[in-house]
């Protein structure tokens, strides 16, 4: 047995009930191969960094239980084709680590005249300007001179 986590995003357009039933069916999964279930930690609803779906918000939920590797497996597909699972995450649990949801970050705005001034773009570096063509005829003209003088 070990000790797992499982961090779930669900739908935000989820029913509740339907939340609570992709819980309770996980920790039957958990439960029916001798393990156990540790707690659930409801997160809450979260702003996504990126849109998922066309969604921009998502519901989170940690799920921590003791569970066979088998069991796991099993878990992890059940939530691969439950409709309203948007994501999911399982891991073996760290001894210790926090399983209280991180606070919010807050947006940051800087008014424009306090804005650090950024500087001027760099210069490209430029290649080096192909020979014109006469210059080099002229210089195989005098090679084939060469060539001719010392035969």
């Amino acid at each position: 047995m070990n000790d797992y986590e499982v961090l779930l995003m669900l739908d935000p357009e989820l029913p509740e009930e339907r939340g609570n039933e992709i819980i309770a069916r996980i920790r039957e999964q958990a439960e029916s191969g001798g393990g156990s279930w540790d707690a659930q930690e409801p997160w809450g609803r979260r702003r996504l960094a990126y849109e998922i779906d066309h969604k921009a918000e998502g519901v989170y939920h940690l799920l921590l239980f003791t569970a066979a590797p088998t069991a796991l497996e099993e878990i992890t597909r059940v939530l691969k084709i439950t409709d309203g699972v948007m994501r999911h995450l399982a891991v073996r649990r760290v001894k210790g680590g926090s399983i209280k949801a991180p606070a919010p970050i807050a947006a940051v705005s800087t008014p424009v005249a306090e804005a650090a001034p950024t500087a001027p773009p760099a210069a490209e570096p430029t290649a080096p300007e192909p020979e014109p063509e006469a210059e080099n005829e002229a210089v195989s003209e005098a090679a084939d001179d060469a060539d001719a003088a010392a035969e």
